[in-house]
């Protein structure tokens, strides 16, 4: 892989591009990234990294082409940029929704396509990146390019949307989740600057154990529940005005949204 094109230099694609860039996957000079309203991206030419409108240029030079658009813009750009997309050129879809087949029909079925889902952890090169594909050429310049924002999984494609769900939406999940304990220690007592710091820390710490040690939640939890304690009661409130339940339920709900 000597060039990468990004096409959509929006929030995702200017965190692939920084990402990319500090992996040292490609040379700046060799990575494009195409946005209309070019000046918002001006700052990623002061890296060295070529900044575009013209997405046929940036599809002509690109190895593997990004497409970092609007789901609705996909087989648009598709159809725009297929007089570029020759042999050897890999196309990976960040875009929700727009299936392979989809994007086949348009470019044809020999050009190697995957579908990617990051999360917006991506801007702070901590994203789970679910990926999928039509060929397995390809496979690991793909896997370092979104391991340049974190870490990756491949899935069946039809296991993107409950990705999308799980993966992407699930940064809004627990966010809500890290706002409801600040909210609770505050009116336990602390200001919201301290409450914040506690929360967010012992949340990367719990999410750390899980990712060091392999064990299920549960086998963590009892570590902490002693009997008669105060963690027991709590966990039992919460179970009993639906903690669990609700976040299952709304997990379905927004799985079939899409």
């Amino acid at each position: 892989m000597k060039s990468i094109a990004i096409i959509g230099g929006g929030n995702l694609g200017v965190a692939l591009a920084e990402g990319i860039l500090s992996n040292s996957i490609v040379k700046p000079e060799n990575l494009y990234v195409t946005r209309n309203q070019i000046e918002k991206i001006r700052f990623l030419a002061d890296k060295g990294i070529r900044v575009t409108k013209e997405n046929l240029l940036a599809a002509e030079k690109g190895d593997v082409i990004i497409l970092a658009v609007k789901p609705y813009k996909v087989l648009e750009i598709l159809e725009e940029i297929k007089p570029k997309l020759g042999f050897g050129k890999i196309v990976v879809s960040v875009a929700t929704g727009v299936d392979i087949n989809s994007m086949q029909n348009v470019v044809g079925n020999e050009l190697t396509i995957y579908r990617a889902m990051p999360n917006t952890a991506a801007s702070v090169s901590e994203s789970l990146t679910c990926i999928c594909g039509n060929s397995i050429q390809g496979m690991e310049e793909v896997k370092s390019i979104f391991n340049a924002i974190g870490k990756t999984v491949f899935i069946n494609e039809e296991l993107m949307n409950a990705a999308t769900v799980v993966g992407a939406c699930g940064i809004a999940y627990v966010l809500r989740f890290i706002r409801a304990m600040i909210q609770g220690g505050i009116e336990i007592g602390f200001d919201s600057h301290t409450a914040t710091q506690i929360v967010t820390q012992t949340v990367k710490g719990a999410a750390q154990l899980l990712i060091e040690n392999g064990l299920h939640p549960e086998q963590e939890i009892d570590k902490v529940t002693t009997p008669k304690g105060c963690t027991i009661v709590g966990l039992n409130e919460m179970e009993h005005q639906g903690f669990s339940s609700a976040l299952i339920k709304g997990i379905k709900t927004s799985y079939e949204k899409i």
